[in-house]
C-alpha cells in the first residue's frame, strides 16, 4: 500500500490526474510493434538473427552488426566510439540494440526513420563496414549458396534475396531484443514489493529534479511519436556548466550534420534509459564513464542543477530498477563461405 501511495503522490506532484497516470509512469510492452509490411515472424527473425552475426557483410569480413553491438550483453561495444574495419574509429558512441524498437527514429542523429533503414546503414558507412554500396552488401550475400533457403523460408520464392529483404529480417530480429520485466516494469504493474525504498525514493526524485521532461515514455526515451518523427532535445542545453569544456560535449553537432539547420545543432535523440547499468560509457561520445556522474552531467547540462550526493545516489538506484531480463541468445550457425569470397 505505501508504495501504490507513493505513485499516487508522484503523479499528483507533476501535475497529473488519474486519467493521466499511465502517460506518465508506463511499463515496457512485451511485444515490440511491427510495421504492417513487415509483420514479425519466425522464419524472418532466423534469418534476421544470422545476418546480424555475419561479418561477410563487412568489406574485410570481420566486422558485423553484433560487433558494436553485443546481445550477449548489453547490445552496445563499451567502447566510449567503436571499431570498425581496419580498426577505424567512428565518431559517436554505439547506441544499445536492447529496446531500440521502441524508439520512432534511429541512430543518435536521427537520421534513419526506421530500424530497416537503420540496418542498412552500418554496411556501406566506410568507418564501420566499408562496402561501396548496398548492392555490394546483397551481392556478397548472394555469392553464399546457403542463404537462399532462409530467404525463401522468410520471404517466399522468387527473387527475394534483396537487400530490402535483408533489412526487414535484420529489424525483425532486433524486435525482439526488448527487456520488459524490470522491477519498476512491476511496480507500475502494481506489485507494491517490487521497489527498494531507496529505489523509490529515486523514482520520486527523478520526477521532481525534471528528468520526466524528457526522459518519458515505457522506454524513457520520450513521448510517443509516429515512426519517423523523432523526439530530440538541445545537449547540452546549459553550456556554462564545467562540465561541458571537460566532457567536449559541444563538439558534435547532433542532428545539424544530417539536415543543415542551424535550429539542428546540438539537438540529439533522446536515449532510453533502460538496461544503463549494462551500457557504460554514456552520452553520445561515450565521455562520461560513470552512472553516477552521467546523472550529475545531465543534471547540470539540461537542468541547471547541482544534484546533492544524496540525490544521485537515490536516482542511480531508480535507474537501476529500469533493468529488466534479457531474453536468451543463441549463436547462429551460419552458412558456409565459398573460398572467392573474400579477397
Amino acid at each position: 500500500m505505501r508504495n501504490r501511495i507513493l505513485l499516487a503522490a508522484m503523479l499528483m506532484s507533476l501535475g497529473a490526474t488519474a486519467s493521466h497516470a499511465q502517460a506518465q509512469w508506463q511499463p515496457l510492452p512485451d511485444v515490440a510493434p511491427a510495421p504492417a509490411d513487415n509483420p514479425t515472424t519466425t522464419a524472418k527473425v532466423d534469418l534476421g538473427r544470422m545476418l546480424y552475426f555475419d561479418p561477410r557483410l563487412s568489406s574485410t569480413g570481420t566486422v558485423s552488426c553484433f560487433s558494436c553491438h553485443n546481445v550477449m550483453e548489453g547490445g552496445d561495444d563499451h567502447m566510449p566510439t567503436s571499431a570498425g574495419v581496419h580498426g577505424l574509429k567512428g565518431g559517436r558512441n554505439a547506441p544499445t540494440v536492447w529496446n531500440a524498437a521502441f524508439h520512432s527514429v534511429q541512430f543518435w542523429d536521427g537520421r534513419a526513420p526506421t530500424l530497416e533503414e537503420q540496418a542498412k546503414g552500418p554496411p556501406v558507412n566506410p568507418i564501420e563496414m566499408g562496402m561501396p554500396n548496398l548492392d555490394a552488401v546483397i551481392d556478397r550475400v548472394k555469392k553464399i549458396p546457403g542463404y537462399r533457403a532462409p530467404f525463401v523460408a522468410a520471404f517466399g520464392e522468387g527473387d527475394v534475396v534483396t537487400m530490402d529483404n535483408a533489412a526487414k529480417a535484420i529489424a525483425a530480429y532486433e524486435r525482439t531484443l526488448i527487456t520488459p520485466g524490470s522491477a519498476y516494469d512491476k511496480f507500475v504493474r502494481g506489485d507494491q514489493s517490487a521497489l527498494t525504498a531507496q529505489q523509490s525514493k529515486g523514482m520520486q526524485a527523478f520526477a521532481d529534479v525534471g528528468c520526466m521532461s524528457c526522459h518519458q515514455g515505457p522506454a524513457f526515451n520520450g513521448p510517443p511519436l509516429p515512426v519517423g518523427t523523432g523526439f530530440f532535445m538541445k545537449f547540452p542545453t546549459y553550456p556554462e556548466t564545467p562540465y561541458v569544456a571537460k566532457y567536449r560535449l559541444a563538439e558534435d553537432p547532433g542532428r545539424y550534420s544530417v539536415t543543415k539547420d542551424e535550429a539542428d545543432r546540438g539537438m540529439w535523440r533522446v536515449p532510453t534509459l533502460r538496461n544503463l547499468t549494462y551500457t557504460a560509457p554514456y552520452l553520445h561520445d561515450g565521455a562520461v564513464k560513470s552512472l553516477p556522474e552521467a546523472v550529475r552531467v545531465m543534471g547540470a547540462t539540461q537542468l541547471d542543477k547541482s544534484l546533492s550526493d544524496a540525490e544521485v545516489d537515490d536516482i542511480v538506484a531508480f535507474l537501476e530498477s529500469l533493468t529488466g531480463p534479457f531474453p536468451q541468445q543463441m549463436m547462429p550457425r551460419l552458412p558456409p563461405t565459398p573460398g572467392d569470397l573474400l579477397d
